[in-house]
């Protein structure tokens, strides 16, 4: 797997293991020549993740609409950035230069990205894995709630499976079908 999109919060969450999964993903994507796909922003977990794969020698490709930009938001180092137009914009080009997603910890902005990407890969229009790493228990809630959707009928249990759930690094990159080197 050559790319990998990371979803995850602007903001470091309360609990510093936020920050040093994000900084072990960011490693780990380095070592093994991912190159990281992410918004372009330079805070929270995703400018621990993207300064973590630079400082290991790694690719940050960076996608960012204008606006944000403009409110001087954006990663200032990135190996490469791409300024697009709308929120959706940036979402179509994330994962169109990807093989995988990984979402980590995050508030509005991740869960929508991971939703829409689950969305398009039932629709088939998207067919790399999507999986989360679950640090500290932090997407159980959304998980027993899909569990919901399935017991209700309103998700086919072959479409939450579409979902990879793994506590680690290693685990997600293990189940996404990545290679230690």
């Amino acid at each position: 797997m050559q790319s990998i999109v990371v979803y995850c919060g602007s903001n470091h969450g309360t609990q510093p293991i936020y920050s040093e999964v994000a900084r072990e993903l960011g490693r780990t994507m380095a070592e093994r020549n991912i190159r990281l796909i992410y918004g372009g922003g330079g805070f929270g977990l995703m400018g621990v993740v993207a300064d973590t794969v630079l400082e290991h020698g790694g690719e940050v490709i960076g996608v960012i609409p204008n606006f944000l930009a403009e409110l001087e938001v954006a990663h200032q180092t990135l190996t490469e950035i791409h300024f697009v137009e709308t929120m959706h914009e940036r979402k179509f080009k994330m994962v169109t230069l990807s093989k995988g997603v990984i979402a980590l910890p995050g508030g509005y902005g991740t869960l929508d990205e991971l939703f829409e990407i689950l969305a398009w890969r039932q629709l088939k229009l998207y067919d790399g894995p999507v999986a989360i790493i679950n640090t500290n228990g932090y997407y159980d809630l959304m998980l027993q709630q899909l569990d919901v959707m399935v017991r209700e009928g309103f998700l086919k249990p072959q479409n939450r499976e579409l979902l990879i759930v793994a506590n680690t690094v290693e685990e997600a990159l293990a189940k996404m079908g990545t290679q230690t080197i």
